[in-house]
């Protein structure tokens, strides 16, 4: 039997090479928890500023979480069970902002909502007005985060295959009572580990937030948008404000991987 600590069928140098690369990501987390100013961490993260900004990027971040879900079941469906001219280029543009640099993001939506922009003026003649207000903030982060959601659904999807589908539909099911009723029990596991990731990129966007909502204390300023001000007057402040955000980052990632265990596991028993 092999010990906890052995490595089978991995050579030494792999495990050397990934150490390497492990404290290449915690030396700086470890630099930055050794920088907290902790006889006054409470009142660092408790101020009138911090407190605005954690309940704004809370809250947002929840509502995006919530539109991601809202549309991101339908396209992931739609790109899983379907076939159609185009799907290809559509899947690549669904999935465009995971490697779209967020500001260019930021501007397109800028250009679309904002006052001059091409859905912008037609809004405001009805009164409405979203560049640089909290409805700004949810639709960047959800514009950033949405893909999360659609690619893990999506793969999720494929992963399963149509076999269960197809019985409930043999049997009579319509097909909205074999979405509700076997689909979405099948992948909930995996639905549930994209919202928890489009969460936690919703929580920490900056970029197109600061482009299309701006910088306005307790209406676009979220928590990374607080971090990068305090940066330049107060950094004790700016770090405890980032331990923070780490520490929802932690909680966050080990809620995915257990959901994303539960799938696995069972996807395992079906087969």
């Amino acid at each position: 039997m092999r010990g906890a600590g052995t490595f089978a069928g991995i050579p030494r140098w792999v495990a050397v090479v990934a150490a390497v690369g492990a404290l290449f990501v915690l030396l700086p987390l470890v630099a930055m928890i050794a920088r907290v100013d902790w006889s006054q961490f409470i009142a660092l993260i408790t101020s009138e500023s911090s407190r605005a900004a954690l309940w704004l990027s809370l809250r947002t971040s929840i509502a995006a979480t919530l539109l991601c879900v809202v549309f991101g079941v339908p396209m992931a469906l739609v790109l899983a069970r379907t076939r159609f001219r185009g799907q290809q280029l559509l899947r690549a543009l669904v999935l465009l902002p995971l490697v779209l640099p967020p500001v260019v993001g930021g501007l397109a939506l800028l250009y679309t909502f904002g006052r001059r922009g091409l859905l912008g003026s037609t809004l405001q003649t009805l009164g409405i007005d979203i560049a640089f207000s909290t409805t700004a903030v949810v639709l960047a982060q959800t514009f950033v985060a949405l893909p999360f959601l659609v690619l893990s659904l999506e793969g999720a999807l494929r992963t399963v295959g149509t076999r269960f589908e197809a019985i409930g539909a043999t049997l009579g099911a319509r097909p909205t009572t074999v979405l509700r009723r076997i689909t979405i029990p099948l992948v909930l596991p995996a639905l549930l580990s994209g919202a928890v990731l489009s969460f936690a990129r919703a929580l920490g966007e900056f970029g197109a937030t600061l482009t299309f909502a701006g910088s306005l204390q307790g209406t676009t300023r979220t928590l990374p948008l607080e971090i990068y001000l305090q940066r330049e007057v107060d950094p004790d402040a700016a770090v405890a404000l980032s331990l923070v955000l780490i520490v929802v980052a932690v909680i966050v990632v080990g809620v995915a991987h257990r959901a994303g265990g539960t799938t696995s596991f069972t996807q395992g028993l079906r087969r």
